[in-house]
């Protein structure tokens, strides 16, 4: 039967991990100055993206993990630096320009993964499935990652109309917002995984 308090828990874990509502200023400045065509479309992929990449590892992410020798904290670490990298371009305004990224899927890289399908994420979903150990508590697990991407999908689809609310100031000040936040999220995840590192010698 399907476990409500399995589905519960894992949707409110992700929930708080991927941030839908922090996700919103982030996706709406690295989307600014696209027609609204390609950005629905970008909502649409960055969801897919880190849907296929939490199902990946989800399925067989510890074997990858082990084959390759990456322990969580290194994991958390380098996604950590990314972001960080990602969040300097934002305040230093680099993202304004958007013919200098017009050929690159934002969707994909940072907004898929690490944004969204991050470490956290990814770690969560992992346990999660591995103490599911039953078909209705394995059901449970897979319908609350569905039901979260389907909020992060939602939220990005129509976080569009706050554009045209806001105008390009506001898109300048939301770019400087995001990556505000963003920069403190990169260092508190490398804080993380360091911190991890110290306490398992």
């Amino acid at each position: 039967m399907f476990d409500f308090a399995v589905f519960g828990s894992l949707f409110l874990t992700l929930f708080v991990i991927m941030d839908p509502p922090g996700i919103t200023p982030i996706f709406l400045a690295l989307t600014s100055g696209r027609p609204a065509k390609v950005q629905r479309r970008m909502a649409w992929q960055a969801a897919a993206v880190a849907f296929g990449v939490i199902t990946v590892f989800g399925i067989c992410g510890q074997q990858i993990l082990d084959y390759l020798h990456i322990t969580t904290p290194a994991l958390m670490i380098a996604g950590g630096l990314l972001l960080l990298l990602i969040a300097l371009d934002l305040l230093t305004g680099k993202s304004e320009e958007p013919t200098q990224t017009k050929d690159v899927n934002v969707a994909l890289v940072p907004l898929g993964m690490p944004l969204l399908a991050g470490p956290g994420a990814i770690v969560s979903v992992i346990l999660a499935v591995q103490h599911a150990d039953s078909v209705g508590a394995q059901v449970s697990v897979w319908a609350a990652i569905a039901a979260m991407h389907v909020v992060l999908w939602l939220v990005m689809r129509y976080s569009l109309l706050i554009i045209r609310v806001i105008k390009d100031g506001g898109v300048v000040l939301v770019t400087r917002l995001a990556g505000m936040m963003l920069s403190a999220l990169a260092v508190q995840q490398i804080i993380n995984g360091i911190t991890q590192v110290i306490e398992a010698r």
